[in-house]
């Protein structure tokens, strides 16, 4: 990916680029945003948004960071900025969609049972505080290491561990002993 954003943003071809880090970040970053909104009308919105203002970034990346790690922090402090909005605080939204789930197992009992517990765990997750739920989001969901997150979220190694510690304590109290 990062040979293709040299070749691209020397080229001046934004467009195929955006296309290509929609491809590959598109459904990830729809998911973290949902974490932080819990309405999926919302969530698709800002992650168009968040996709418009990549595009209109992409002349800025210096490649300090990988180009993942730089999409992750845009989209983290639109967020961020939509949660302290106006809009947000002022206006109640109202969503019967749930994140939902793909299963590949064949029993149908199965599938119900699982997703029902999925479920259950999604939505203990967004029950917690944004503090703990991006990391949550980030080390389990999207499988990165500690320092990763470091870099994404800008906050220190011990601290993470402490706070999926903690996030983990407030799941069990939620969700009993189960």
């Amino acid at each position: 990916m990062e040979e293709i954003f040299s070749e691209a943003v020397e080229a001046d071809d934004r467009d195929l680029l955006l296309d290509q880090i929609m491809t590959e970040y598109g459904q990830g970053i729809l998911e973290l945003v949902y974490s932080y909104v819990k309405n999926q009308m919302v969530a698709e919105d800002l992650t168009q948004e968040i996709f418009v203002k990549c595009y209109r970034s992409l002349h800025t990346f210096e490649k300090k960071s990988n180009i993942k790690t730089w999409l992750w922090r845009i989209a983290i402090n639109h967020c961020k900025d939509y949660l302290k909005s106006w809009h947000y605080r002022n206006i109640e939204m109202m969503d019967a969609d749930d994140m939902t789930f793909v299963l590949r197992e064949e029993d149908v009992a199965v599938q119900v049972v699982k997703q029902d517990e999925k479920q259950i765990i999604m939505q203990a997750i967004l029950q917690l505080p944004v503090k703990y739920r991006e990391l949550i989001y980030f080390h389990y969901y999207e499988d990165l290491s500690f320092k990763e997150i470091e870099q994404i979220t800008s906050v220190k190694q011990n601290t993470i561990k402490t706070r999926i510690r903690r996030a983990k304590e407030l799941l069990k109290e939620q969700l009993g002993e189960e």
